[in-house]
């Protein structure tokens, strides 16, 4: 990125979790698919991380910011026989690098997609707004009543349990896939509950399992290890009042000490994939640390794994025009954390 350079955004928060849209501005990102394109844009020095670095770190953003660059959607055989593909592709970044899935993200990008015209929606109904991101194609289907989105429902890749009761930083974690890997345990095993005022150390235990972990067999996706490695650890507690559905608050750590304001995602996916594995055939209800919500469910069985669904909402938060001044000594900036 030259000095000088002026990059534009569009924000939004899904369940407190927010979320970045480059809009202009951003760097070339070649590559063949958006998994190959995760991989360049993720080379130190890259003009794709400089500009991460820029939108992510302070004085810009903060250290649990999220974000991501528009990119083309891949192109598979299916498309070729007549079959819809992606309306386009998404890079998933954060402040320590690029994920391979981004749930609340995938959320927020269905809302842009239809308030910005990107996609031809119905002001009454469901619009579909289809994305390639790295670890396959997922949908955004967007409810609309009287021309004003209501809600968006986030259907994600097939998702599925690695391991069970994997030891890690003296504790006992499971293992799911749902876009990326996710360790899980009880708030309680380490002593702890999902509440704010434990976040401190809910960080520091999920690095230290996150460390533990690092490079262990059953973190490795059994198809393609780009997609592996534990990306985040999910803390859960149980909660009361099913009336039919499973309810848990959560909170999950990410990256190096990142929290999800959201009930996440993909770590929602990988949940209900676990909670499936277990017999478990009710929604879930999942609530965030923040008190937000996700409701999800498993909509089909696939030989690959369970199709999530998770429904949320996300809120535009502003419209945005970043500068680098050329003699600017922070240059791209820091974190603190």
């Amino acid at each position: 990125m030259r000095g000088g350079q002026s990059i534009t955004t569009v924000d939004y928060h899904t369940g407190g979790e927010p979320f970045r849209v480059v809009t202009g501005g951003a760097p070339g990102l070649p590559g063949d698919d958006v998994l190959d394109r995760r991989a360049r844009a993720s080379a130190p020095g890259s003009a794709a991380d400089r500009v991460r670095r820029l939108l992510c770190h302070e004085p810009r953003g903060h250290a649990d910011m999220y974000g991501c660059f528009l990119v083309p959607p891949d192109t598979s055989p299916g498309d070729r026989l007549g079959e819809q593909g992606a309306h386009f592709g998404a890079l998933f970044w954060h402040k320590d690098g690029f994920s391979t899935a981004c749930g609340h993200g995938t959320i927020a990008l269905g809302v842009h997609a239809v308030q910005e015209g990107l996609v031809e929606a119905r002001p009454d109904g469901d619009t579909d707004v289809r994305l390639d991101v790295p670890s396959g194609r997922v949908t955004a289907r967007v409810r609309s009543e009287g021309g004003r989105i209501r809600s968006v429902t986030f259907v994600n890749v097939p998702s599925f349990v690695l391991a069970r009761s994997v030891a890690a930083a003296g504790m006992r974690v499971d293992l799911a896939y749902g876009g990326a890997v996710y360790a899980c345990l009880p708030a309680g095993a380490a002593g702890l509950a999902v509440r704010p005022e434990h976040l401190t150390d809910l960080i520091a235990t999920a690095r230290r399992i996150k460390a533990d972990l690092a490079g262990h067999p059953a973190t490795r996706h059994p198809a393609d290890d780009r997609l592996s490695g534990v990306y985040g650890v999910i803390f859960y507690d149980e909660l009361t009042g099913g009336d039919g559905h499973v309810r848990q608050r959560n909170v999950t750590v990410f990256a190096d000490g990142e929290v999800d304001r959201s009930p996440c995602g993909s770590g929602t996916a990988a949940r209900l994939a676990l909670l499936h594995d277990e017999g478990v055939r009710d929604p879930l209800v999942h609530e965030s640390v923040v008190g937000s919500l996700f409701r999800a469910r498993v909509v089909a069985e696939t030989p690959q794994g369970v199709v999530p669904e998770i429904e949320g909402m996300a809120y535009r938060t502003g419209r945005h025009v970043f500068e680098l001044d050329p003699d600017d000594p922070l240059g791209t900036g820091f974190t603190l954390r």
